[in-house]
């Protein structure tokens, strides 16, 4: 992120516009919507910069421009059509300590200007850093359609009952909360509608009841499962609770762009447990979620996939049910689930498997001594969890149970995400592939005839073929 997304205090702020075109006007028409005092110089002016001068909105002066121009300035926009007079007039506003803007030439930019939803005291500006402005006028036309026109209703209305709830709610975390509420209940409804005066009265019995007790001073656990990489396949539940988040308690499954959508400000806490390296006891992560939970906090335990699936959330619910912590769970999409649709894999088809077992290749005490016997039956697809180092064990105890040595397997890295990558073979010849050396957690386990469908419905890519072995 080059450009730093700051919005500036333009009250008693002298911005001057060098130049009075159509480009100079863009520019001008939106500094009059702040509280800056717009002055304007330029040899020549278009038809709407001299409006604006009648109107009294800007002060104009019509000459060329001259460097003491800039002495009362605190803000500069440059827009001549004069490339070297650009330059000039920027170095000069910089020899000053003024910040400028050179408009459609962002290396000599001190700061960019943004793409504007305007909704009075509610802005929601956008950049792309100058590279790509058809891009913003698309976003904005989105968002344009999204937003409220009288959403500036809610702001009014929050500015004005603001220090009545900080006096009422006196930690941060009571008052975000009670206006998370607000923001959410019918009470904000008829702001929206106009009815602002039928809003105010059950606005302050809630308060006053908020006042009295607990209700926005409990904390609450989340268990949420984050899916098993894309950010895309999270649940709209997921994300509007990862939003609330104060603290976000996450393992390595959990992808950088998943974490990117919780909410800023929270605080981010790694448990990742990798092989023969626990960074943390479970024990001490149920623990944790009990102590941020008692402290008031809104806890979200993000895990990937599933929480329900070979993720420890029933061991973590047995802690918080025994502490008396409220909580809620928010199903993902399982890792079997995401892997298998990326990697082109029906777990289930009619010709080929009528059930799937889901096991895991890691058990607590380490060993992988599993049901072999049921997991090596025909007409079944099999997904191994967390069995990557297990792998030979996996594909001999398979082919000593009853499995044919041709059967195929699966081998999925990184699923859903860009660099996911998918080795195929048998239970006879993966093991000689020697992209199966490359792999590491986590990696997927899909055995099965249902795995010999994978090159015909891979729609996502980057499959690796394990040669035969005769």
């Amino acid at each position: 992120m080059r450009y730093f997304p700051l919005f500036y205090d333009t009250q008693n702020v002298n911005a001057l516009v060098v130049g009075a075109g159509e480009v100079a006007a863009r520019k001008i028409e939106l500094l009059l919507k702040t509280e800056a005092n717009v002055s304007v110089v330029a040899p020549d002016i278009s038809d709407t910069v001299a409006l604006l001068a009648e109107q009294g909105k800007i002060t104009l002066t019509i000459s060329p421009f001259e460097t003491e121009h800039l002495d009362k300035a605190n803000l500069v926009f440059v827009a001549t059509n004069d490339e070297q007079l650009n330059a000039e007039i920027q170095q000069q506003a910089k020899a000053k300590g003024i910040i400028v803007n050179v408009v459609d030439n962002p290396p000599l930019c001190d700061f960019i200007t943004p793409s504007i939803v305007d909704r009075g005291n509610i802005t929601i500006a956008m950049s792309s850093g100058g590279v790509a402005p058809v891009l913003l006028r698309y976003l904005r036309q989105k968002l344009e359609a999204i937003i409220p026109q009288n959403i500036r209703l809610l702001g009014d209305f929050a500015e004005k009952f603001r220090e009545t709830v900080k006096s009422q709610l006196p930690t941060v975390t009571q008052r975000r909360y009670f206006w998370e509420w607000f923001f959410d209940s019918d009470v904000a409804e008829n702001v929206l509608q106009g009815k602002q005066e039928a809003a105010e009265t059950p606005f302050l019995e809630k308060l006053a009841s908020a006042a009295k007790d607990d209700d926005f001073s409990k904390g609450q656990v989340y268990l949420i499962g984050a899916g098993p990489g894309d950010p895309e396949l999270l649940t709209f539940r997921a994300l509007r609770l990862m939003q609330k988040a104060d603290v976000v308690i996450f393992d390595r499954l959990v992808s950088p762009q998943i974490l990117d959508l919780v909410r800023r400000d929270a605080e981010k806490i790694y448990v990742g447990k990798a092989m023969s390296n626990h960074t943390i006891p479970q024990e001490q992560i149920s623990a944790l979620l009990v102590e941020k939970a008692q402290q008031g906090q809104r806890v979200v335990r993000l895990k990937g996939g599933d929480p329900f699936i070979f993720g420890r959330g029933g061991e973590e619910l047995e802690t918080l049910v025994e502490s008396g912590i409220e909580f809620q769970v928010v199903p993902g999409i399982t890792a079997a689930n995401g892997a298998a649709s990326y990697a082109g894999i029906p777990l289930t088809h009619r010709d080929h498997a009528q059930s799937v077992v889901f096991a895991t290749g890691h058990l607590k005490d380490n060993t992988i001594n599993l049901n072999w016997s049921g997991l090596a039956q025909p007409n079944q697809t099999i997904v191994f969890y967390m069995g990557l180092t297990g792998l030979a064990i996996i594909c001999q105890k398979l082919q000593e149970h009853g499995l044919a040595s041709d059967t195929p397997i699966a081998l999925i890295q990184q699923a859903t995400l860009q660099n996911q990558q998918v080795v195929t073979g048998t239970l006879q010849t993966i093991l000689s592939n020697p992209d199966v050396a490359t792999l590491k957690p986590p990696t997927l386990i899909i055995v099965g005839t249902v795995v010999s469908m994978q090159q015909q419905f891979d729609w996502f890519g980057n499959t690796i073929e394990a040669e035969n072995q005769d």
